[in-house]
This record gives C-alpha cells, structure tokens and sequence, in this order.
C-alpha cells in the first residue's frame, strides 16, 4: 500500500512542480543556450530500482567532455570543469530540477537514496547494495540530508577523495539508507522533505537529528574536528541514544580544498 501510496505522491507533487517551476526552468534553460558550451541538460547513467541504471538529468553546469578530464565522474570544490553559470546553479542545486523529469518517468522518487554511478554505487557494502536496489532512487534523502556538506568532510580528512569515499562516507551512507528502508513511511517522507528544505534555508541546522534520534551513530572520521577532539558536541541528546554530530563549514585553504573536496557530480 505505502508503494502505490508514494508513486501517486511522487506523480501528483513533480506535476504540480513542473507548473510551478515554469518560470524559473525556462529562463535557466534560455541562458545556458546562450551561455557557456551551449548545451541545456547534462544526462549520466546511474543505478536505480533493481540495480538497472538510468538516465540522469540535470542543467547543464560543466564542460561537454568533463567525465573525461581531471578527476572524472566526481566533483572537486572550485573544479576548474564548472562553467561560471553552472557555480550559481550548483550552489543554489537548481541544476538539480529537471530530475522533477525522472521522478514523471518512474525512475526516480522524491524521497530515496541518492542515485550514483556504477563505481560509487560499487563502494556500498554487498548487504547495502542489495537493500538500496530496493528502492527507487530519490532528489533528497537521509544520505542526501547528513552528508548535505560532504565537501568538506573531504577537504579535512587529509586522505585521497576516493579512498575516504570508499572507506569512511560510503558506508555510513549504505547505514542510513538501510536504516530509511527500515523506517519509510509517508510520514517520514514528508518530514524529509520538510528537512530537505530546511537545510537549504539553514544549512547548519540541526533539528533532523533531534527528531530523528534513533539515525544511525556517525563513526569518528564523519564527526565534525571538535566532536573528534573530545570538544563539546554540536548537538545534544538524551543519554542512550544514538547521536549525529552535526556537519560545519570549516575554513580551509582553497588550494587544498580544490583537490581533496569532493561532491557527487
């Protein structure tokens, strides 16, 4: 019942966000004609439901032949591959909104794993894998929403991107997915959703993980430099309970940051 309950959502909500959304899509979609390589939508397979991959969409924000140029399918913190208008639409995850198309196609849902490329996607622990494949993949989810500032886990954590990746953010990730496919009910969805938008609107904020007390414990290497040292946490909860520090911005040298700080692309 949830599964028919979510699809008709998912259908009734990116409809009514494709009307609404006309107005700021079109004009994206006019500049970055105009602008740039000239080129509207960026499209790279992912896997979705059952493992099958699918087409991806977003705006176009990088060169045409960036999967073949420096770091590849991931992207580094002021990657020189970004087109100057492509900066404002990742800031802003505008490029994000023609995945409103996906989620029409059945391809994706609102709410979900993130979807990833095979290499990525390879990185889940088998059991992770498996759990993940059985859902749809979402525009936002718990992954989406812990890891909201994965940039800069990267840039502090003095190791290759892919290693850390692979060692330390992918599994954590395959936790809180198996733990949303453990929990998912529409209630839940829509109180992602809700915090979906909240830390767009506040980035720092922490009321997720003081409503969501029972989200998996974030293992040392993901906590924030201070919880690491001992320092008083940012979040506070009742004795007993799993806790999630919660993700800062921390300043850094651009040139590091440029090659350790990544984000799925």
């Amino acid at each position: 019942m949830y599964e028919y309950v979510k699809r008709a959502c998912d259908i009734l909500l990116s409809s009514v966000a494709v009307l609404v959304l006309s107005p700021l899509l079109v004009p994206v979609a006019v500049i970055l004609k105009l602008t740039g390589e000239h080129y509207i939508f960026y499209k790279q397979d992912r896997i979705g439901f059952k493992g099958k991959p699918f087409g991806l969409l977003k705006f176009a924000t990088m060169l045409k032949d960036s999967p073949n140029l420096a770091t590849g399918d991931i992207t580094v913190t002021n990657d020189p591959r970004v087109l100057p208008f492509g900066h404002f639409l990742r800031k802003t995850k505008i490029n994000e909104l023609p995945q409103i198309i996906n989620v029409l196609r059945g391809d994706m849902s609102i709410i979900g794993p993130r979807p990833l490329t095979r290499k990525n996607f390879d990185y889940y622990p088998a059991e992770c894998k498996e759990v993940i494949g059985n859902m749809r993949p979402g525009l936002s989810g718990v992954g989406s929403i812990v890891f909201r500032n994965e940039e800069t886990l990267m840039a502090d954590s003095h190791m290759p991107c892919h290693e850390f990746y692979r060692l330390h953010i992918a599994p954590h990730k395959g936790e809180l997915e198996t733990w949303y496919y453990n929990n998912r009910s529409i209630w839940l969805d829509t109180m992602l959703v809700c915090f979906t938008a909240g830390v767009i609107v506040f980035p720092n904020t922490d009321l997720f993980v003081r409503l969501l007390k029972s989200l998996p414990q974030r293992p040392v290497p993901l906590m924030a430099k201070g919880d690491r040292k001992g320092g008083k946490s940012v979040v506070q909860t009742a004795v007993g309970l799993p806790r999630i520090a919660e993700i800062r911005p921390t300043a850094r040298k651009a040139a590091k940051a440029s090659v350790l700080g990544v984000s799925e692309k």
